[in-house]
């Protein structure tokens, strides 16, 4: 089936596990485009999500979709899939639920006499720029409802898709503070196709950051999950960061691999097939739980560390890696030793909302990314 004549005037009960209880139109889609991949429409409710605990750099996040093709074996987000009674595995690839009023809401929501205009961060569960993006095309109007209202915003994608949207970024810049965040985890092809099978390539993202730099946009990468003994090695890093460095990146984020409960079992699985050999280690290292064991996350830390100097990422360098990947940064480069800028609050060109400029409406041309 193609993407038109596939409306339903109502929602069918069963049409997607656990959404039943969603009123408005639920669609399914399939696609020759995205063999083996259903999409589910919905017509959201809300579009901002409020962020608990305080341990995040933001406090509101927006996911336009649900489930990512991009695959990751690893992606920490794939236990959210078990919300809507799918599985955190094939489901979490295959079975995308789009949001498809999401620009709508969030202006409405953006609207409000109590929003106070604190920055909103895309990308902290599942990817924008997914290739479902190049057909849905959400993120302008998100983009643009939040540049209009005055809200800062915050992007981390994996998705070379983002470069359409770059000029709409630029723009959204010179009013309020925007950051930009990269994903990239290796510098490996072969090992990317096999571990993050629908991710952009290695080059692809680096060309990337370079157009965000040209676009006179920062650029953070985060660098992540290193996976022991496949991706962490002095000799993987130092190139991964020299490239990332020539590519204009300016900033650094480092993560060990996390395996919180669910994801563990998938990603082992997939390591059973490719590297059995190393089962048995990443079963004592994950042992007693999500983190790698505390040695390794120290030893890690000390190899990191001059190479991250080396390459102008350090802590006393212009650029410095930073736990704040999400932070948003000023247009005209970074302000600070964090190389993510000063908070949302001192953003010097900040003036208040400014006038709508409403994205092009989507045309069936739309390019498939």
């Amino acid at each position: 089936m193609r993407w038109a004549g596939q409306q339903l005037d109502a929602e069918v009960p069963g049409a997607l596990p656990g959404l039943g209880s969603i009123a408005g139109l639920v669609r399914s889609v399939t696609t020759p485009e995205f063999r083996g991949v259903t999409f589910h429409e919905v017509v959201a409710k809300s579009a901002l999500n409020s962020v608990p605990g305080g341990g995040m750099p933001f406090n509101w996040t927006i996911n336009p979709y649900r489930g990512c093709t991009h695959a990751c074996r690893y992606c920490f987000a794939r236990p959210t899939h078990k919300y809507l009674e799918l599985d955190q595995g094939q489901d979490f690839d295959r079975q995308i639920v789009v949001k498809t009023n999401v620009a709508e809401v969030l202006r409405r929501e953006l609207a409000r006499p109590s929003w106070g205009r604190e920055q909103v961060a895309l990308g902290t569960n599942t990817d924008p720029y997914q290739r479902a993006e190049g057909r849905y095309r959400l993120m302008p109007g998100i983009i643009d409802a939040l540049a209009s209202s005055g809200t800062p915003l915050s992007v981390l994608t994996k998705g070379t898709l983002l470069r359409r949207d770059l000029d709409l970024l630029a723009a959204a810049a010179a009013d309020v503070p925007v950051g930009i965040g990269i994903s990239l985890a290796l510098g490996d092809e072969e090992l990317r196709r096999r571990l993050e099978p629908g991710v952009p390539s290695v080059r692809g993202r680096l060309d990337l950051i370079r157009a965000v730099r040209e676009a006179g946009l920062p650029c953070g990468v985060m660098v992540a999950p290193v996976l022991p003994w496949l991706t962490d090695s002095a000799d993987q890093l130092d190139a991964l960061f020299g490239e990332l460095a020539e590519a204009g990146a300016t900033g650094v984020t480092t993560l060990v691999l996390h395996l919180r409960p669910g994801v563990k079992d998938w990603f082992m699985g997939w390591l059973a097939h490719d590297h059995p050999d190393l089962v048995g280690r990443y079963e004592s290292l994950y042992a007693r739980g999500s983190n790698a064991a505390p040695s390794y996350r120290t030893a890690f830390e000390q190899k990191v560390r001059p190479l991250l100097d080396k390459h102008g990422f350090g802590r006393h360098s212009r650029h410095r890696s930073s736990a704040n990947t999400f932070g948003v940064v000023n247009a005209a480069g970074p302000t600070s030793d964090s190389g993510w800028g000063e908070p949302a609050t001192t953003h010097p060109r900040f003036r208040g909302p400014r006038k709508q400029h409403h994205p092009p409406t989507p045309q069936p041309q739309d390019t498939l990314f």
